[in-house]
């Protein structure tokens, strides 16, 4: 079967930046070969069976080379498919920044075309702009620079000669941008300088640009490399030298986002999480995404179809929908069942949060109860108070490994409650999952959000079979987790964390994603 490759530049690591094209391929792709500087983010995007394969330098014992990562895309690309019925193989092959731009796209492409493999180049956006413009920097600017250089700063400095024309490159363009050269800084700035730049030419390192994790260091040539050494600067880094370095201080943003310098892994499913995601990042923070459920049908339905049948004859006063997933699983099958909205006439509705309640306003329908607070006491206390009377009957339609704090209290007022399994919860099993877990284990995560009680569960169990794998002692595993602030959408989600040994640092006061992060950042305000 014919296949091609598409060479994508991801961009500079913010995974907002990617082209249209670019995302389009990622959802269509059937294997996925990625490096270290491609923001696994986009990973989300692809399709739950899609191949991926990671060759980065992190993760391997040893340096995968060049040569390595051509065979396998020549490999991917000539194999055969599963299901010869589905038309052309997509292989995306996704490179941090632009391919052609230091990425060796051109080689990869090169070895391709050698084998008669079909190959598009999908262009990226280059970290040589993107990350100079993030730290409020113009790599031209009417009357300061008119010319722009990008240059490798990766050469192996032992070598007897450089590759380099330093005299030219210092006296050719105004604005010189170095790309991987901070290992060789000193070298760089040196070299500059001897060939006639001055000394005092403005220099601003900017590592990790247009993430949350951006840093910065500025100086010039002649105490930049030494700046560098003193903070401890790492890779990866654009180095830009010139004027334009200079204008910074009228451009840039004054008052830094709240959440800049958090790091925090969010739990909810993959499906569900963009919202909160994208809030968390517009706050500054560094968001990775760990699903530690996956949402799926149940088995059969033969139960909560009787019960929605029975519904809609009357058999019900109240039906009580406890979350957005259990509206959505409802009325599919209202619908799977030749009905809709109109089967609830005469039924009082009780939300659980007011998304519940807003996502049932997408179906026409307004809710007569939103209890105060997620506490079994309140919604049978609020209930009572809307009305709901002893030997009532109330359908309680929800996931079916749900608490039974809420019907055994509504029992014990003297109401009759059936209760329906719509859905289930199960331990995520996605390739993203165990990636971000092995992230959280080697410290990069400071913080981590649980938005209900299977998001809490699923999340030990997963994360203690991930430190065993990575054989990981458990007081060592344990240990990582008590220091991380963990924050929860409610005290339902709060006791659950307790009873697996965790404290909530925070906890939120109005139990809805809003709530949440409004938690956290008042948990940030008062430190």
């Amino acid at each position: 079967m014919a296949a091609k490759v598409y060479l994508i530049g991801a961009g500079p690591g913010d995974p907002d930046l990617i082209t249209i094209k670019g995302l389009e391929c990622i959802k269509r792709a059937d294997v996925i070969i990625y490096d270290y500087l491609a923001s696994e983010t986009l990973l989300a995007h692809a399709r739950p069976e899609t191949k991926l394969i990671y060759v980065g330098k992190k993760g391997f014992s040893k340096h995968i080379t060049q040569d390595q990562i051509n065979r396998i895309l020549i490999d991917e690309a000539l194999a055969e498919s599963d299901s010869p019925e589905s038309g052309e193989r997509v292989i995306v092959r996704l490179k941090g920044g632009d391919p052609f731009v230091f990425g060796r796209g051109g080689e990869e492409a090169q070895a391709l075309r050698q084998h008669g493999i079909d190959v598009e180049v999908v262009p990226g956006v280059t970290s040589g702009i993107a990350a100079p413009a993030s730290a409020g920097i113009p790599v031209t600017h009417r009357g300061v620079s008119t010319s722009v250089a990008f240059i490798t700063g990766n050469e192996d400095p032992t070598k007897a000669e450089s590759d380099i024309d330093w005299k030219g490159i210092a006296h050719g363009a105004q604005t010189l941008c170095f790309y991987m050269g901070i290992k060789n800084l000193p070298s760089i700035c040196e070299k500059l300088i001897a060939a006639g730049r001055s000394p005092q030419t403005p220099v601003a390192l900017i590592r990790w640009g247009t993430t949350p994790k951006q840093e910065e260091l500025f100086g010039n040539l002649q105490n930049i490399a030494q700046k560098a050494y003193e903070a401890k600067f790492q890779a990866p880094a654009i180095i830009v030298v010139g004027d334009v370095v200079g204008l910074r201080d009228t451009i840039a943003p004054s008052t830094p986002l709240p959440l800049k310098g958090m790091s925090v892994a969010v739990t909810r499913s993959r499906t569900q999480a963009s919202g909160m995601v994208a809030r968390l990042k517009d706050l500054g923070a560094d968001v990775l995404e760990c699903p530690t459920i996956q949402i799926e049908p149940l088995d059969s339905y033969a139960d909560a179809d009787r019960a929605l049948a029975n519904l809609a004859q009357g058999a019900f006063s109240w039906l009580i929908l406890t979350s957005t997933n259990g509206v959505d699983f409802f009325f599919q099958r209202l619908g799977a069942l030749g009905m809709d909205a109109r089967a609830l006439a005469g039924v009082k509705v009780a939300a659980i949060g007011s998304a519940t309640a807003d996502r049932i306003a997408e179906h026409g329908i307004a809710t007569d109860l939103v209890p105060s607070e997620y506490r079994g006491e309140a919604v049978v206390r609020e209930m009572l108070e809307a009305g709901a009377a002893p030997g009532e009957r109330v359908l309680l339609a929800r996931a079916k490994e749900a608490r039974n704090a809420i019907p055994d209290l509504l029992t014990q007022a003297g109401l009759a409650v059936e209760t329906v399994p719509l859905y289930e919860t199960i331990p995520s099993t996605a390739a993203q999952t165990l990636q971000a877990l092995g992230r959280i284990l080697a410290g990069e995560v400071n913080a981590i959000t649980f938005t209900s009680s299977s998001t809490v569960r699923n999340f030990c169990r997963l994360f203690e079979n991930q430190a065993d794998a990575l054989q990981i002692p458990d007081d060592a595993a344990k240990g990582m987790l008590s220091k991380m602030d963990l924050y929860s959408i409610g005290p339902v989600t709060s006791a659950t964390l307790r009873e697996n040994g965790l404290a909530p640092k925070a906890e939120a006061q109005v139990y809805t994603i809003d709530g949440l992060i409004d938690a956290i950042l008042q948990d940030r305000l008062n430190r």
